[in-house]
């Protein structure tokens, strides 16, 4: 039997935040060893405060330059734009094991029902885009649509953008840069490094496989259910590789505290005595993304309620979880005014069971180094919630 917080220290250690901070500035072997730990950043278009990209290596390094996620990223192509947990950033050696879900997109078994319309309504469509951006090199979905901009149920989504999100799910297109935010598109042979797409395409079930084991190293401890949705994976699938993986001795049956599920422990992984750390959580940060293991975890029920009617809101707009050594204390609802250069707490909550005044000092100095990382002077803290007086 794991004890809950044993439990707790060994998925906080497996996420990198038993990791020490670089003392200097960090560089791309510090991107490489959150992504070690990680093996991807889920990308996100809110930017009320960061990207989601940006965060999780804010909360495990502190302050870093944001180039270089993007220069990994879209100027050496270490980094790839494909559909791992949602979208995300990933390493190119994943690419491989990935490209079943490719063929499932262009056999239009995954992600298909936008296309399989536009399809009907305009036949050869999709060869028609793809042999413009090989005519034309990269792209935006603006620059290569014709006709009226788009309307209606799609999500303002023209037929240029299904086409392309569909070459994209089926890997023959990538992202080769963006621009305010938008995804420009190239053929995915002229992106990524030769010697990736040179790699032999494992079967599906030895990817799947591979896929669950690096799943189970990133939660440390999880259950079948938390390893399958890190890579969006199905139960049948998920099932079968879990089976595979303690067969093969790589995962290990635990029964963990608390927990109803039978739990899995990774072969290998870090127990450490003790977890010292703080660190504001993006919302899509893989150690509070699945929700339910959140609240195994840390006794934590998150809503992210960016798409709650305001006055339906109950902690705010943008809230991002406060982990402080092994417990998530507070979440605070942030927003970088940059015109103003401050950073803008709206509102902040503690939660139960924690001292407000020490919780406030540890996200105090958090909130500080946040600001400073943002290049906002200021740190600003607006009288909303239960932490706001202490803070």
């Amino acid at each position: 039997m794991i004890s809950q917080a044993v439990a707790r220290r060994i998925a906080l250690a497996a996420q990198g935040f038993a990791d020490a901070r670089p003392t200097g500035a960090a560089d791309r072997r510090h991107l490489r060893r959150v992504l070690g730990r990680t093996h991807l950043l889920q990308v996100d278009s809110v930017n009320v405060f960061a990207r989601a990209h940006y965060l999780p290596l804010f909360s495990r390094l502190g302050a870093y330059d944001p180039q270089l996620v993007d220069r990994a990223a879209y100027r050496d192509h270490e980094l790839f734009e494909y559909w791992g947990h949602e979208a995300s950033l990933l390493p190119v050696a994943l690419h491989p094991l990935l490209r079943w879900r490719m063929e499932r997109a262009a056999a239009m078994e995954e992600g298909a029902g936008r296309v399989r319309a536009m399809l009907r309504d305009h036949p050869g469509f999709v060869e028609h885009v793809l042999q413009r951006l090989r005519d034309e090199g990269p792209s935006t979905a603006g620059d290569l649509h014709v006709g009226e901009r788009p309307g209606g149920p799609w999500w303002d989504w023209s037929s240029t953008k299904v086409a392309l999100e569909h070459l994209f799910w089926s890997g023959r297109v990538t992202t080769s840069s963006r621009r305010a935010f938008a995804r420009v598109y190239d053929l995915t042979e002229r992106v990524l490094p030769a010697a990736v797409l040179a790699v032999p395409t494992p079967s599906r079930e030895d990817a799947q496989r591979e896929l669950v084991r690096l799943s189970a190293r990133a939660h440390g401890v999880a259950t079948e259910k938390d390893l399958r949705d890190y890579f969006r994976l199905r139960p049948d699938e998920a099932r079968q590789a879990v089976r595979d993986l303690v067969e093969a001795g790589d995962l290990l049956p635990v029964e963990v505290e608390g927990w109803r599920r039978q739990a899995y422990l990774s072969v290998g992984a870090a127990v450490p005595r003790r977890v010292r750390a703080s660190g504001l959580l993006s919302p899509f940060d893989p150690l509070v993304w699945e929700r339910s293991r959140a609240s195994r975890l840390f006794g934590f029920d998150y809503r992210i309620e960016i798409y709650v009617p305001a006055a339906q809101r109950v902690h705010g707009y943008y809230v991002l979880p406060f982990l402080h050594d092994e417990a998530v204390r507070a979440r605070v609802d942030l927003k970088a005014d940059r015109r103003a250069g401050v950073l803008r707490v709206r509102a902040a909550w503690c939660e139960d069971g924690h001292d407000r005044a020490q919780t406030a000092a540890a996200l105090t100095a958090e909130l500080r180094r946040a600001a400073d990382w943002q290049g906002l002077g200021e740190v600003v803290v607006e009288p909303r919630g239960d932490l706001a007086p202490y803070l």
